[in-house]
Order: C-alpha cells, then sequence, then structure tokens
C-alpha cells in the first residue's frame, strides 16, 4: 500500500467531523437543574400568586371596585400591578450563596430566564384577569406598567437584598398615586399615562432593561449565611 492509499478515506466514509448531539443523560441533568433551580426560587408558589392577583384583578372589575373615570380608576390595578413585580423581585433570592456562584456557569442565565418569563406570566394573567372588562388602558398598560415596576423590584433586590426588594414597586406605587391625584405630567410616571404615550414607554422599558441586566450580571444581594451579597456569577 502506498503512501497516498494510506491518506486516502474509505469507500463511503465522508470528511469533516461527525456533529455531537447532546446525550439523553445530559439533557435529563440540565432539565433537572433548572427545575431545581426554579423549586429553590419558590417559583411554583410566584406563579400561584401571580394568578392571585389577576383573579383579584377580575374580581375587581366584575365587581365594579374600580371606577369608570377620575385619577381612581388607575390606583388598584397599580397596586395589583406593583404586587405582581414585588413577586417578581423577591423570587431573586438565592437561598444557597457563595457554592452555588462558584459552581453554577448557567446562573446569569438562569436569573435572566427566570426573570423575564415570571414579568411574561404577570402580564399574562393581569390581561386575563381584564380580558372583555374594559380595564383603561387595556393590555398595553398592563405591559408597560408590570415591565417598569418590576425593573424597580429587581433593581431594589440588587442593592437592599430580596427580602426587602418588594419596598421598590411598593414605594412607587404610592409616589405614582400622589401624582395622578396631583395630575403630575411625566414619562416617568407611567401608571398615569395613556397605554399609546411613547415616553412613558420608553422611561418604562429602560427602567425594566436595567433591571434586567443587572439581576443577571450581579443577582440579588443576599446569601445563605446572610453576609449580604450574591455577588456576580
Amino acid at each position: 500500500m502506498t503512501a497516498v492509499g494510506v491518506q486516502r478515506p474509505a469507500a463511503g466514509a465522508t470528511s469533516g467531523a461527525v456533529p455531537s448531539f447532546p446525550s439523553p443523560g445530559r439533557m435529563a441533568a440540565g432539565v433537572r437543574l433548572v427545575w431545581l433551580y426554579l423549586a429553590s426560587r419558590r417559583v411554583p408558589v410566584a406563579l400561584a400568586a401571580l394568578a392571585a392577583f389577576g383573579t383579584a384583578l377580575r374580581a375587581g372589575l366584575e365587581w365594579h371596585w374600580i371606577g369608570a373615570a377620575g385619577p381612581g380608576v388607575r390606583q388598584l390595578p397599580s397596586l395589583l400591578e406593583a404586587g405582581a413585580a414585588s413577586v417578581i423581585a423577591v423570587v431573586a433570592y438565592s437561598p444557597f450563596g457563595e457554592p452555588e456562584r462558584a459552581t453554577g456557569r448557567w446562573l446569569p442565565w438562569l436569573r435572566l430566564g427566570t426573570a423575564a418569563a415570571l414579568t411574561g406570566a404577570a402580564v399574562g394573567v393581569l390581561a386575563a384577569g381584564a380580558a372583555a372588562a374594559h380595564l383603561p388602558g387595556g393590555t398595553l398598560a398592563i405591559g408597560r406598567n408590570v415591565a417598569g415596576a418590576t425593573g424597580i423590584g429587581l433593581l431594589t433586590a440588587a442593592v437592599t437584598g430580596s427580602a426587602l426588594a418588594w419596598i421598590g414597586p411598593m414605594a412607587y406605587t404610592v409616589v405614582a398615586g400622589f401624582a395622578l391625584l396631583s395630575n403630575w405630567t411625566t414619562p416617568w410616571i407611567w401608571p398615569g399615562t395613556p397605554p399609546h404615550d411613547r415616553g412613558a414607554a420608553i422611561s418604562a422599558g429602560l427602567v425594566f432593561a436595567v433591571g434586567m441586566v443587572v439581576i443577571t450580571v450581579r443577582g440579588a444581594r443576599d446569601s445563605a449565611a446572610g453576609d449580604g451579597g450574591d455577588g456576580p456569577g
């Protein structure tokens, strides 16, 4: 056999590397990892809480707890939207602290995916609760307000810890309620603006984007030992 014959590939053989696919075992391990992460953050409980907020919004519309006009028409919806945002922010808590940060290279992506999915779920359940019930502002206002309040909650979680993250959205709701009664006109008080207000949408979107980036890169300011740092990772 010549050197040329040795280098020539056998009949039927293909050149190039054979593409590798994740084995069923690796896929199952990945699914288990995601489930353990969601369970450690009490995401199933958070989803139940979000569903309760949607039910409360439906009840408020059906039983006329929400007026048809006036500054108070947005007060109950704003409170429920802030409550949903608070749930999302509190879920950012890490019960494991440093060991999880040292071993979990997928941790930032899990934080990002969980926050984004819960925000979408919050908008979905509140929109379902308001369906065909003539909520002022409709789904556009719900999406904008939930996103903005969630951004505030995630930023609060990064600064104070997720246990106190509910303070940010609730404090903002109090300020927004006062602004509604005082007829303030600023895009940073988005609950009181029309659903198609571009400035309000940009303001809420910016706050949401910054909150998502911070919670993805840094995480909530929590740890298993309570030393105040979920830290980067």
